[in-house]
């Protein structure tokens, strides 16, 4: 499905005033905003407030739902949870990779496949979040896949992605596409100092040398979970440093910022796969940028 060319809050609200809501959607944009707007989106879904309002905060769901200090997930089951609810809201369920984990696991959206399958409050709606969710693997997708060709009734699924690429075209096109993109302004004034950190280093790829590249890349060594963090930020700050360009000057070629492009789409699948390298991922996407830059 194409995605909304309005507000993306304001089409949520209006499926919520005409009750025509989806039984799966997947949110996409730079971090945090998609599981921000997910999070809000899945509290007015159970909301009993006007729907201009919601979450409203003051009926009886919307404090349920509050999500407070999330309990941390590990998706062993070994040192926590394989989900959570929302706050204490047994109707909203929420799944992400755990604080050590370079994916979310087959057993968490299994876990989620039989809470599920158990009967819901009072026949009410429930709402559950994958988060992370392009850091599901083929297999973890094609468990989830089952869900959304027969979801249960009332139950509405929100995949939460800095990016759908990664996912199958089976999962997105099953989800009603919830788009939120990055605004010059985001690298710019409000950017933070890590992302402006970037952004300098990048408009300096261009007369850098092979080796100043590999020296770069060489920084996502060690634990893979906090380095493919470390790559997938890389990746997105990278890919709106290339739109950034390739708007403001409109005349140069397209063609090597468009191949960049095709190379970091392609890293981030294969940064999901269980036994990519962050730092030959970094590596890859860092020359791609830098014959682009050139």
């Amino acid at each position: 499905m194409e995605p909304p060319a309005h507000d993306p809050w304001n089409a949520l609200v209006r499926s919520l005033e005409s009750d025509r809501v989806h039984s799966a959607y997947l949110f996409s944009g730079p971090p945090p905003g998609p599981a921000d707007l997910a999070l809000r989106f899945a509290r007015a879904l159970v909301c009993e407030g006007d729907a201009q309002q919601a979450p409203c905060g003051a009926c009886g769901p919307c404090g349920r739902s509050d999500p407070g200090d999330p309990i941390p997930l590990d998706g062993s089951g070994k040192k926590g949870p394989l989900l959570r609810h929302v706050g204490d809201h047994a109707d909203l369920l929420w799944i992400e990779r755990g604080a050590d984990d370079t994916r979310v696991r087959i057993d968490q959206v299994r876990a989620l496949q039989r809470t599920l399958r158990l009967q819901s409050t009072d026949g009410a709606r429930r709402v559950a979040v994958v988060a992370d969710a392009e850091w599901l693997n083929q297999e973890a997708q094609n468990a989830l896949l089952r869900t959304l060709e027969e979801p249960p009734p009332q139950t509405s699924l929100l995949l939460v992605t800095a990016t759908a690429e990664g996912l199958l075209a089976t999962v997105r096109s099953r989800c009603q596409r919830v788009v939120l993109r990055r605004g010059r302004t985001l690298l710019g004034d409000e950017a933070s100092d890590e992302t402006r950190e970037q952004l300098a280093r990048l408009e300096r790829l261009a007369g850098a040398s092979i080796p100043d590249v590999l020296d770069w890349a060489e920084e996502y060594r060690g634990a893979r979970a906090p380095a493919a963090a470390g790559v997938t930020e890389l990746l997105a700050t990278a890919s709106a440093w290339l739109h950034e360009r390739a708007t403001s000057a409109p005349d140069d070629d397209p063609e090597p910022a468009l191949r960049a492009f095709r190379t970091l789409q392609d890293c981030r699948k294969v940064l999901v796969q269980r036994n990519a390298n962050p730092q030959m991922v970094a590596e890859r996407a860092l020359l791609a940028v830098r014959e682009a830059a050139r």
